[in-house]
């Protein structure tokens, strides 16, 4: 059964999913990659607020390639999320409850998501053009001189991604070696 869930997360929300689950998301993302969690992590360092309500929120790790006309964005598949592995705990301590992206997360980040009440989804690599069929809304909200690593707000509506990592120390990656290592 696919779950319909709509941002900004509750946990209580976060708390219903389990890896495995097949989930469709709707309302606001919002879009950063490494030089945007580069300075976010810097904001709140300096004690400065972010530009964009944390509580709740989901990031998406992806770069668009540019929009074609008469279209909001280019392709929009996710990108290695490890690279934001080093950002991801303190983002989670302020707030943020949701992050999509592909692969694996080191040990700090899946224990930041049973500390912090937090879920990680991952979008199928590789769909990005279909993926885009998905965001019906794109705006740069922060830091535009960074390109597609821009920090944007994005609409979605029922954009499809698989929790991948849970609130309960479920990690779908772990499992599904063990499971593939039985069969062989």
């Amino acid at each position: 059964m696919v779950k319909r869930i709509t941002t900004p997360l509750t946990d209580e929300v976060v708390r219903d999913l389990r890896i495995g689950d097949e989930v469709l998301i709707s309302g606001v993302v919002y879009q950063a990659r490494d030089a945007a969690h580069k300075r976010m992590v810097a904001l709140i360092e300096q004690g400065e607020p972010l530009p964009f309500e944390i509580q709740g929120a989901v990031i998406y790790y992806m770069g668009p390639s540019p929009a074609r006309p008469g279209n909001v964005i280019g392709s929009a598949g996710p990108t290695t999320s490890g690279r934001m592995d080093a950002y991801a705990p303190l983002l989670m301590e302020k707030g943020l409850k949701g992050m999509i992206g592909k692969g694996l997360r080191t040990d700090a980040v899946k224990q930041a998501m049973v500390d912090t009440t937090a879920v990680y989804f991952a979008a199928t690599g590789g769909a990005g053009a279909l993926l885009a069929q998905r965001i019906t809304g794109n705006e740069v909200i922060a830091w535009p001189e960074l390109g597609a690593e821009a920090l944007a707000r994005l609409q979605v509506e029922d954009f499809p991604a698989i929790v991948v990592g849970d609130c309960h120390g479920g990690d779908l990656y772990e499992v599904g070696r063990r499971e593939y290592a039985r069969q062989v």
